[in-house]
């Protein structure tokens, strides 16, 4: 990596990890004017800078008010961005459906995950909270997604996430889609009894999940 290249993914990263949204734009707006690549710099600056915020907030030393600040500021980036993303870097992009089952509306869990998800380069539809499940097969199918990401913070909706898997199974598409499940009172054994693939403990957990199975996907379609 050349010096130049070098010192402004670390200024977006930097930038990132310190909420400052005016220094990720301005390093953003330098990566476009010398011709870098944007998918590297989304990659390599904003991606990396938000996993260590991630990090920050695993150790606690960052709260989810900073990490709010911090993805608002990794978004600023990604506007400037974006624009300039070859389509062969977007067609790359791993596709994910996330929400809250049905009977539940805490979605900051799920909002976190989302934010961590899309910095690591997955494609999010992010379909909110209180959904029943038939919508996310429904939603999995028409965009053709490689993951269902489920969210709950209630005991009483739990089985909602196993209807998920039931609806898969009974229509055949349990094999198209990898579901992964999480929130408070989940567990790994509670996914393995749904049939779930995954369980993650929170979001930077969920990132490394999605993409242990995706590409572990890859190389069976290798």
């Amino acid at each position: 990596m050349s010096d130049v290249k070098e010192k402004l993914f670390q200024e977006l990263a930097d930038a990132v990890v310190d909420m400052d949204e005016d220094k990720v734009v301005a390093a953003a707006e330098e990566v476009v004017a010398t011709h870098l690549n944007a998918y590297e710099a989304i990659e390599k600056g904003l991606s990396a800078g938000m996993e260590r915020a991630g990090q920050l907030f695993d150790e606690e030393e960052y709260f989810i008010p900073e990490l709010l600040m911090c993805s608002d500021a990794m978004y600023a980036g990604m506007d400037v961005l974006k624009p300039h993303i070859s389509q062969d870097s977007v067609d790359e992009k791993r596709r994910v459906v996330i929400g809250v089952i049905q009977g539940d509306t805490h979605d900051i869990g799920k909002n976190l995950v989302k934010i961590m998800l899309e910095t690591s380069g997955f494609d999010v539809t992010d379909l909110g909270r209180d959904i029943p499940p038939a919508r996310f097969v429904e939603t999995a199918r028409e965009i053709n997604a490689d993951i269902i990401a489920l969210s709950t913070l209630m005991t009483t909706t739990m089985d909602g996430m196993g209807e998920v898997v039931r609806l898969l199974d009974s229509q055949g598409l349990r094999d198209r889609f990898k579901v992964i499940i999480g929130g408070g009172p989940i567990s790994q054994g509670f996914a393995d009894r749904i049939g779930a693939d995954g369980y993650a403990v929170n979001a930077a957990d969920a990132v490394r999940l999605a993409r242990r199975l995706t590409d572990a996907s890859a190389v069976a379609a290798a």
